[in-house]
């Protein structure tokens, strides 16, 4: 069991269709006919996704046999601090989190690239958003 409490697997066909997520989750979590309180299904939902990325990083770290030191994580995800501090505990790797609007930045850069509004290299453009993004970072406990 994840020190947060019971753990789920988020992939699990259970949690495909819509419906009443919170009341499946703990169906798979601890089975039928016990419960699990709001910040029980909320912590168990943080660390379930944790494990599942830290057995994704394991699995492509292998697959592409090359050694993975950092992990980034990007989106509205990386706004969450409790999430990105139990990946960097799960995968035992430093996690940098941000930008929160990396979709639209990366839309931007390419089709500024793409159209030749800009000279930058991709690299550069990257550097770019990584400069004029705030990051934070988590160490593993």
């Amino acid at each position: 069991m994840a020190p947060g409490g019971p753990t789920i697997d988020p992939d699990d066909p259970a949690l495909f269709a819509p419906g009443d997520m919170p009341e499946r989750i703990v169906e798979l979590a601890v089975g039928r006919g016990n419960s699990l309180d709001p910040p029980e299904i909320v912590r168990c939902i943080f660390d379930s996704l944790a494990a599942v990325y830290a057995r994704t990083l394991r699995e492509a770290s292998a697959l592409a046999d090359r050694e993975i030191d950092v992990v980034h994580i990007v989106g509205g995800g990386s706004r969450n601090g409790l999430l990105c501090q139990l990946t960097a505990d799960a995968v035992g790797l430093r996690v940098v989190a941000g930008p929160a609007e990396a979709t639209a930045f990366g839309n931007v850069a390419v089709q500024a690239w793409s159209s030749g509004a800009t000279a930058l290299s991709i690299e550069e453009m990257r550097l770019c958003i990584a400069a004029s993004s705030t990051l934070s970072r988590f160490e593993p406990t």
